[in-house]
Formats: structure tokens, C-alpha cells, sequence
């Protein structure tokens, strides 16, 4: 076996079987052993070099399956897998900002609900002034404001 880029290819190698008759090399009449030996060893490299073709061929069938496998899953993600998670990446984006808009509603509507509290209780501290100088001055008691003149407010004054 040899790994190609991840993939286990069988290796072929070709095994020479003797059968103990390589003894008798000058068989035959006229030179006729050693043409059989020549024409053996002719064999025994077309051997090699048939195997080595089958190893590169099998090699050949079996990285071209892979390669069409790979595609399959390259296409699948491309075209499945990818915009799902691209559109669940929206969707969260979307609920997120949502979110962060209701906060900042809510938030601006408490603001809002803080300064109304804040003017009412601003009102009644000055109506509570008013009533207070109201008693003050029919007592008749010396007023503070030095832009009242005898107890009453000078209306020329703006201050």
C-alpha cells in the first residue's frame, strides 16, 4: 500500500516463481537455450513493466474516485451547508439588533419616566415655596427678597 495525498493505493509487484529447471540453460539444438532464455528475461521485464502499469492504472481509478468524492463534499458545502450557516449568522445578527433596539427603547422610556417624576416633584417642592411664602407674608413677617417691595414682587423687574 502507498498513501497519495491521503489516499491508500495497492502497489503491484511481480513475484518470480522457479520451479528448479533454470539448471538446464543450453536446452535444445543450436543455440535454441539461450533463445529461451533471452525470450524469458523479455518476458520477465514486459512482466514489469505490465505490473507497473496495472499499479499506476489501479493508482489512476482509485485517485479519480477520491477526487470525485472531494467534489461531491466541496459542492455540498458550497451549496447546502455554507448558506445554511450564513443564513443562521443573519438570523442571530437580526435578533441581536432587535434586541439592542428594545433596550434602548426601554431604556429612553425609563429616561423619559425619570424626568417626569423629577419635574412633578420639582412642582410640588415649589408649590410647597409658594404656599410657605404665601403664610410667611400674611404674617406679615419682613420678607428676604430684596426685590419685593412692601411684601409684594415688583412686576417691573425681570429676574
Amino acid at each position: 500500500m502507498d498513501n497519495i495525498a491521503g489516499v491508500k493505493v495497492p502497489v503491484f509487484k511481480a513475484i518470480e516463481v522457479s520451479d528448479g529447471k533454470e539448471g538446464l540453460v543450453l536446452t535444445g539444438l543450436s543455440k535454441g537455450g539461450r533463445e529461451i532464455t533471452k525470450a524469458r528475461s523479455t518476458f520477465a521485464k514486459a512482466v514489469d513493466v505490465l505490473v507497473q502499469l496495472a499499479t499506476l492504472q489501479t493508482s489512476f481509478m482509485i485517485l479519480d474516485e477520491a477526487i470525485k468524492v472531494t467534489s461531491r463534499r466541496v459542492n455540498a458545502l458550497d451549496t447546502v451547508v455554507i448558506p445554511k450557516i450564513a443564513n443562521t449568522v443573519e438570523y442571530i445578527k437580526s435578533e441581536l439588533d432587535e434586541l439592542e433596539r428594545e433596550e434602548f427603547f426601554r431604556l429612553k422610556r425609563s429616561q423619559d419616566k425619570k424626568k417626569k417624576d423629577m419635574l412633578a416633584r420639582k412642582k410640588e417642592s415649589m408649590a410647597k415655596e409658594a404656599e410657605l411664602a404665601a403664610k410667611e407674608s400674611a404674617k406679615g413677617a419682613p420678607s428676604n427678597d430684596l426685590l419685593a417691595v412692601g411684601g409684594a414682587r415688583d412686576s417691573d423687574v425681570v429676574f
